[in-house]
């Protein structure tokens, strides 16, 4: 069992050597496939030192996810591999996928596999710093900027942390952000192809985090509409399939909308978040039970706790350290908003449809630093996006901008889809 756990570590590596040669150029696959590599060993050692011996006092939902993957093996050996959803084990809801492959990983090394598992959330990790070393590249950014915002985004605590064990944050990052890059691309060249890539991401999505699929919604029909070199054919058709749905599947349409309204309720409610408060890092405000009133403050608190002079675990106080790195990003990020909307105010757009509305969200739900903590990844992915067009700007102001400026990376025929 122990043997076959090495050998899905050894696939799961040699697969993270395949991604980076396959979606990189190789002059910069050079020096992006050690720092990636080393991303990877240190997820492994993580969770081994940190987060299986207990050195923090931190966890609960990758140890339920752990759990409802056994319960899809025992499933399995009842009735038959198959994907299991909450029709089958009703403690599945949302983590369908995370659960599902996890449970592949412990059938295929014949029992527990928490290292095997983790390997498998570590490459995710790993291609999530690709795709934003690729969105990078097609905002603007130089390939020394776009290489410094991956390296930053390998090792940022957060994510170095939520990626190091079987937590669902890092499946949710990288599809958000995967969408997102599809998006912004499809805006500077339009690629029908694009589109297919697009269905199974936004399946997975809505089986790891459902409502995370309407907060891409609009940057997704922004890169399609706004696109030059979408024919308008193409939008006549994307047009005409919408209003089929509405017409030809009502149902459909209506339990979508109101799965999205029955999520949003639910993080808005206030026994929801009276819940959350209650937890070492719950925040609670004076709001009278109404998620919309005080919305300054808990906006403040949803982007910028937790705050240097704040009391609270060990775990939160580890934590400023990547808040402070987040301010700094935040102040490139100022001065990328105003180089990027002169530029190409169309990517601009893509990347703010998504975080305003994810923000706000968020804010409205606020009731707990660490959660908000983990919920706002893919916010500050999203954001340092600009800070690293801003560094790239700041470069060629200064005269310094190395060779690799171009506006578009050069794009081998492997690397057409993206």
């Amino acid at each position: 069992m122990i043997l076959l756990e090495y050998v899905v570590i050894a696939i799961t590596a040699a697969t993270l050597v395949f991604l980076v040669h396959a979606f990189i150029d190789r002059d910069t696959a050079r020096i992006v496939l050690p720092v990636l590599l080393l991303a990877f060993a240190v997820r492994l050692i993580v969770n081994l030192l940190v987060i299986r011996s207990g050195l923090l006092p931190y966890g609960g939902d990758n140890h339920t996810y752990e759990h409802r993957a056994m319960e899809i093996v025992a499933y399995w050996d009842r009735e038959g591999i198959q994907f299991v959803t909450s029709a089958q084990i009703s403690g599945i809801y949302s983590v369908t996928v995370p659960c599902n492959l996890f449970a592949l990983i412990i059938y295929l090394c014949g029992g527990p596999a928490p290292l095997a598992c983790t390997s498998v959330v570590a490459l995710i990790a790993c291609a999530l710093c690709i795709v934003v070393y690729r969105f990078a590249r097609i905002i603007g950014a130089d390939e020394r900027s776009s290489f410094r915002l991956l390296t930053l985004t390998a090792f940022m605590p957060s994510l170095l942390l939520h990626t190091s064990s079987t937590y669902k944050d890092g499946f949710n990052a990288f599809l958000v952000v995967a969408c997102l890059y599809l998006a912004a691309s499809n805006v500077q060249r339009f690629d029908a192809r694009k589109l297919l890539l697009l269905a199974p991401l936004l399946w997975a999505l809505w089986n790891v985090r459902p409502y995370m699929v309407f907060m891409c919604g609009l940057p997704l029909i922004l890169g399609f509409v706004a696109s030059k070199r979408a024919l308008p054919l193409c939008t006549l058709a994307l047009l005409a399939g919408v209003l089929s749905l509405f017409v030809f599947f009502p149902e459909s349409t209506q339990f979508a909308a109101g799965s999205f309204q029955e999520q949003l309720d639910q993080g808005q409610s206030e026994a929801v978040r009276s819940g959350n408060a209650e937890g070492g890092s719950g925040v609670v405000f004076d709001d009278g039970g109404d998620p919309w009133s005080a919305i300054l403050p808990k906006l403040v608190y949803t982007l910028l706790s937790p705050f240097p002079w704040m009391d609270g675990s060990l775990v939160l106080q580890l934590g400023k350290i990547e808040t402070l790195v987040w301010y700094y990003l935040l102040f490139w990020a100022w001065r990328g908003v105003r180089d990027l909307w002169r530029q190409d105010r169309r990517v601009f757009m893509v990347i703010l449809l998504f975080v305003v509305p994810c923000t706000i969200a968020y804010a409205t739900s606020m009731s707990n630093i660490g959660l908000i903590f983990r919920q706002r990844m893919p916010i500050v992915i999203a954001v340092s996006l600009l800070s690293a067009f801003a560094w790239a700007r700041a470069s060629q102001r200064r005269g310094q901008a190395p060779s690799g400026t171009s506006h578009h990376p050069p794009i081998s025929t492997a690397r057409s889809l993206t």
